[in-house]
């Protein structure tokens, strides 16, 4: 029997709940939203608007290959009832040719409306993505800090899947099911009023054990995507820190939770699939009810002569079609909740506000000499906890400081508000004594440059995780900086020298190699002022030694602010500050600090004899 035009829309029952499924499958949220959510909704236009020619076009093909579905039973019970049963063989050649021109035609309207949507679908998806990549990049550190890259990622990725879905099959997929039952419905009262009202008997059937199933439907699809979710969170985890693991013998431990989270997997999607396993077989039920309904009175029409054999056929191709967007209308229900609460997400997401914003008429600084001023500085991470307390320190131009503390002293905390990572709580920054908030952020963090403990390196090669901070610098220059940074050597030992795949994070390399790659990635940018956050704290003696001879180098004309882990690396600086629960104690040369036999000296005398 002739079943009609699939569509991305009419896939039938099995298919839609695969689509079901694999959507609730796809993200990492178990959450569900309103069926209308007016913020969402009120917003979807702007981004609609990005790709509106292909969803208008997208739109054409779906009402065209709606009204050739609409013909073709039409043409079937004319060819029986007007050609067939008289013998017109011309006549029936002819509706023959115009039944093929229709199919083409539908052709044509599903291809419309497939390529479109699909265009609109990508478009969207690219767009937005640009635009939360953008946003996510002009927040501060303290947003990063409170929330876990898993789920900005899933922002990015999973939750934008479902929106472009809302916006591009979920609107018009619904529009085009309305639009498929009413057309469906009206024609087949047109032909024969009773039959269609005895064909229609069963939908108030179907509605209720349609409602009655979703809701064990939500919960079971939910259970799937939690369930999931911890198989993820412990697989990435095994694998992350599968050193750990094997140096500890987990192995087995470790198997035995990972069996349990996925057995709990395997539960929930056995449960889905009882639940799909008993619904499936119903709506066949209901769709074979109305086929005996109308052959059953059909029938007795026939023999009544109040009704011919055409019409008859007609209706049961037009039950064919009916059954399928039904069920597509309730199965949207769960799929537009879902977008809709990525929706929210998204909207919250683009709706953060940077902490740290440019005055409304901050200066661009083109060069400066790295004079810095702290009056006093306060800071704190959270409201009513200071790490910083009134802080009044000089540098002066080309001057290299270290700073030295305990762990938790505030160290780092000072350098990051130097680059406007953090805002002041109270006091202000000076920069050759223009307060860094009148600055533009990039402007003045072109002037500095931060090596950090943990040397992080991109995917790419050594020569262009180098050039990270300065895209126009020649290979010449490239060399020129690691030469500066002492890794030249280092580099040069290695099979493809700079043309070396970094591997993720560049665990292919030692500690040392990355940290000296940082360097000279640093130095490229050529900055004014050098920030050294506990560099060598991870490294070897010897490229710690490298590290110090070529600071000895690179610090000439430059101002330089060093983190101290090892005290033994900043013996040569200039001044050394030394922090104490968020409090500059003491501050001299290296031989006047330990003149003075105070914090310095002991923390010095500590670390040298191995005992702290």
């Amino acid at each position: 029997m002739f079943h009609g035009g699939g569509g991305p829309w009419h896939g039938g029952p099995n298919i839609q709940m695969q689509r079901l499924r694999g959507a609730i499958d796809a993200g990492d949220d178990d959450s569900l939203g309103k069926i209308y959510d007016g913020k969402v909704m009120r917003r979807l236009p702007r981004y609609m608007a990005w790709v509106k020619l292909n969803l208008v076009l997208g739109t054409l093909g779906t009402v065209i290959r709606t009204l050739t579905t609409l013909i073709m039973p039409v043409l079937v019970a004319s060819a029986i009832d007007d050609y067939i049963k008289t013998g017109d063989l011309n006549g029936l050649n002819i509706i023959c040719l115009i039944y093929v021109g229709v199919a083409m035609l539908m052709w044509f309207g599903q291809f419309l409306e497939t390529l479109n949507l699909t265009y609109a679908g990508q478009g969207i998806i690219f767009r937005l993505r640009n635009q939360m990549f953008n946003h996510l990049h002009s927040l501060s550190m303290s947003f990063f800090e409170r929330n876990k890259v898993g789920k900005l990622m899933s922002r990015v990725q999973n939750d934008v899947d479902q929106l472009q879905t809302l916006m591009t099959q979920d609107i018009i997929g619904l529009f085009a099911n309305v639009l498929m039952l009413v057309a469906i419905a009206a024609v087949m009262m047109t032909m024969n009023f009773k039959l269609a009202l005895i064909t229609l008997t069963v939908l108030p059937a179907l509605g209720v054990i349609m409602f009655i199933w979703q809701k064990f439907a939500q919960r079971s699809f939910i259970k799937v995507r939690q369930a999931i979710s911890v198989v993820n969170d412990q697989l990435q985890e095994g694998i992350s820190g599968v050193k750990v693991t094997q140096s500890m013998s987990r192995e087995n431990v470790n198997l035995k939770q990972f069996d349990k989270a996925n057995r709990a997997h395997l539960d929930a999607n056995k449960e889905a699939a009882r639940l799909q396993a008993f619904m499936m077989p119903t709506v066949e039920i209901l769709t074979n009810t109305a086929f005996a309904l109308v052959l059953v009175f059909g029938g007795f029409q026939i023999q009544a002569g109040t009704m011919t054999p055409g019409v008859l056929l007609a209706f049961l191709l037009y039950i064919q079609r009916f059954f399928a967007p039904v069920m597509e209308i309730i199965m949207l229900y769960t799929e537009i909740q879902r977008a809709t609460a990525s929706g929210i997400r998204i909207l919250e997401l683009l709706d953060v506000e940077p902490e740290i914003k440019d005055a409304p008429h901050a200066i661009e600084i083109a060069s400066i000499k790295g004079g810095i001023t702290f009056n006093n500085v306060s800071f704190s991470y959270e409201t009513g906890k200071e790490v910083l307390h009134d802080i009044n320190l000089t540098i002066n131009p080309g001057e290299t400081v270290a700073i030295a503390g305990h762990t938790g002293a505030g160290k780092s905390s000072l350098t990051g508000l130097l680059a406007r990572f953090y805002e002041v709580s109270g006091g202000s920054i000076l920069i050759d004594g223009i307060p860094v908030t009148t600055i533009k952020q990039q402007s003045l963090r072109k002037q500095i440059a931060i090596v950090p403990q943990d040397p992080f390196l991109f995917s790419g090669t050594i020569e262009e995780n180098i050039r990270y901070g300065n895209l126009g610098a020649s290979h010449e220059d490239v060399v020129e900086a690691a030469r500066a940074a002492g890794a030249h050597n280092m580099i040069m030992r290695l099979e493809k020298g700079y043309a070396t795949p970094v591997g993720e994070r560049g665990n292919n390399l030692s500690a040392g190699q990355r940290q000296l790659i940082c360097l000279a990635r640093a130095l490229i940018a050529n900055p004014r002022i050098l920030i050294l956050d506990e560099a060598t704290s991870s490294v070897d003696t010897n490229t710690e030694r490298i590290m110090q001879a070529s600071l000895n180098r690179i610090a000439r004309g430059r101002t330089c602010i060093i983190i101290a882990h090892r005290l033994s690396t900043v013996t040569g600086a200039d001044r050394i500050v030394v922090l104490q629960n968020g409090r500059i104690v003491e501050v001299g040369s290296h031989q006047e600090l330990m003149a003075k036999q105070g914090v310095y000296c002991h923390m010095f005398e500590t670390l040298a004899s191995g005992s702290g």
